[in-house]
């Protein structure tokens, strides 16, 4: 419900949001603001006394720290966040009843394996840190007037990282390592990929391909700094490598393909108060049409679910995803613990000057971007999705370490919501960027690919933006490039989570 200045989301809520600044002494329904509130932040509409529940969403997002008169400024000063459900199992609902266009299409590229790829690069990927360096100085051997010999490929992708050494050679941190690393060798979104070690790491190259049960083939080809006798014959033999990659990726050609074949990665950063109210659940929308298409979309960030996750388990399609999930959470939660954290520690300084006062209020607006599509899957970080639909897979909240097992999982394309602004590439898959409010649309217009603003005016409708959403996701799986493949942006932003210990 919209009034003059501010925006009410549910009835049951018992504060609203400015949709513009206010100042002491405006009068809205009948309440008098008591302090400047910045756009986007919140106010009380009647009293909150201490302790409390702050609702918007209808849901709880906190409690009152203090007694919060009508009028309040709502924010971290007098609202905390309520710890998470605990170990209860929520009974699942079962699933919503399906909407979209089950016969649509987009033009993509079809694997011998039998996925399909959005884009069409060849990899070049380091094992090790050590070879991190070699890795883009063979990138930077091909300039753009090279490539344009080869105008069915996208280019190359440097796959460089910060580990593959120092770390046990068995273990979480290896395993981990070498899954994110063989679900981009094998990602469909690749044509080939020359994979180039050092000659002595831990993450050595027939170990990487033994964990992912690969061989060496026609495309995908290995060598080792060692043993092509140091850095500059290295990257000689290496650039002839790429030139048989590219010479055959050239070869291929997009073809119409169903939508079922998507894979879509959802993420959020630089979120705002609007995040919640306009672009997560716009996109939440098209996600709802890609998988009644028969497609799949994946969340991830499981420390920004944190406090809404009974919404996703009561969606689950059995008590044993629900469950998947509960237990997820309570990894998480004594993750933190451990490491003297917390997970109400979130959100960023970004987010709280955007209006989001807590994790509770951060991880309602965040799930939003999911829809309302049965949950039927919850996976280990970059665990190959082996299912089509709504899944879960379990990540950090930092945008481009969960964005990277993502793709390692097979997201063969990504949409990303920002209310502050946010530049970010993720290839090989392509990134589309949307704004939650035309201001930081208009302001970083480089960057951004739709504008969900005009919900918050009347102007368009959360059906309309999520129809537009869908129609864009299609378009740019086809070919169309992103802002952030124009900007130049996924090269420096594969990053693969870490966990244990550097030896």
């Amino acid at each position: 419900m919209t009034a003059a200045g501010i925006l009410r989301l549910h009835r049951d809520d018992n504060v609203v949001v400015a949709t513009r600044q206010l100042g002491a002494g405006d009068v809205l329904d009948g309440v008098v603001v008591q302090a400047t509130v910045p756009t986007g932040h919140k106010i009380a509409m009647r009293r909150i006394p201490i302790g409390d529940v702050v609702r918007k969403y209808g849901q709880p997002i906190g409690v009152a720290t203090q007694d919060i008169e009508p009028g309040a400024h709502v924010h971290v000063h007098n609202i905390a966040a309520r710890p998470s459900t605990g170990g209860t199992f929520v009974t699942p609902r079962g699933p919503a009843p399906a909407r979209g266009t089950p016969d649509a299409t987009f033009c993509g590229f079809r694997r011998a394996d039998g996925r399909a790829g959005t884009r069409n690069y060849i990899g070049v990927v380091a094992t090790v840190n050590c070879s991190a360096t070699v890795v883009r100085k063979i990138v930077d051997r091909f300039p753009e007037s090279e490539l344009a010999a080869y105008p069915h490929v996208d280019g190359l992708v440097p796959v460089t990282h910060s580990s593959g050494c120092g770390m046990p050679a068995s273990g979480p941190g290896i395993e981990l390592l070498q899954r994110t690393l063989s679900g981009y060798i094998t990602h469909p979104n690749l044509a080939g990929a020359l994979i180039v070690g050092l000659g002595c790491e831990v993450n050595e190259i027939d170990r990487l391909l033994k964990s992912a049960g690969l061989e060496h083939g026609p495309g995908l080809r290995t060598m080792t700094i060692q043993e092509a006798g140091g850095t500059g014959k290295a990257v000689a033999k290496a650039a002839d490598i790429v030139r048989e990659l590219l010479k055959e990726a050239n070869e291929h050609r997009r073809e119409e393909i169903g939508a079922a074949e998507l894979v879509l990665g959802l993420q959020c950063g630089g979120s705002d108060a609007w995040s919640g109210v306009t672009a997560n659940p716009a996109l939440g929308y098209a996600s709802d049409l890609l998988v009644a298409a028969g497609g799949t979309v994946v969340l991830a960030e499981t420390p920004e679910i944190y406090g809404a996750e009974s919404l996703l388990m009561q969606r689950a399609v059995d008590e044993d995803i629900s469950r998947d999930l509960r237990r997820l959470i309570d990894w998480w939660v004594n993750y933190a613990r451990s490491h003297g954290a917390s997970l109400d520690n979130n959100p960023s300084p970004g987010n709280i000057a955007g209006g989001l006062s807590t994790i509770l209020e951060k991880s309602l607006g965040a799930v939003a971007k999911s829809g309302t599509s049965p949950l039927c899957g919850v996976f280990p970080y970059a665990g190959r999705i082996d299912r089509r639909g709504f899944v879960f897979m379990d990540s950090p909240g930092y945008d481009p370490c969960s964005v990277t097992g993502e793709v390692a999982a097979g997201a063969n394309i990504v949409c990303f919501t920002t209310g502050r602004g946010a530049v970010f590439g993720a290839k090989p898959a392509p990134s589309i960027k949307l704004a939650s409010n035309s201001e930081v649309a208009r302001r970083m217009s480089d960057d951004i690919d739709y504008d969900c603003g005009p919900v918050l005016d009347g102007a368009k409708s959360l059906t309309e933006c999520g129809e537009d959403v869908f129609r864009l996701i299609l378009e740019t799986a086809s070919g169309k490039k992103s802002a952030s493949e124009v900007n130049g942006f996924g090269d420096l932003e594969f990053v693969p989570w870490q966990p244990g210990i550097t030896l």
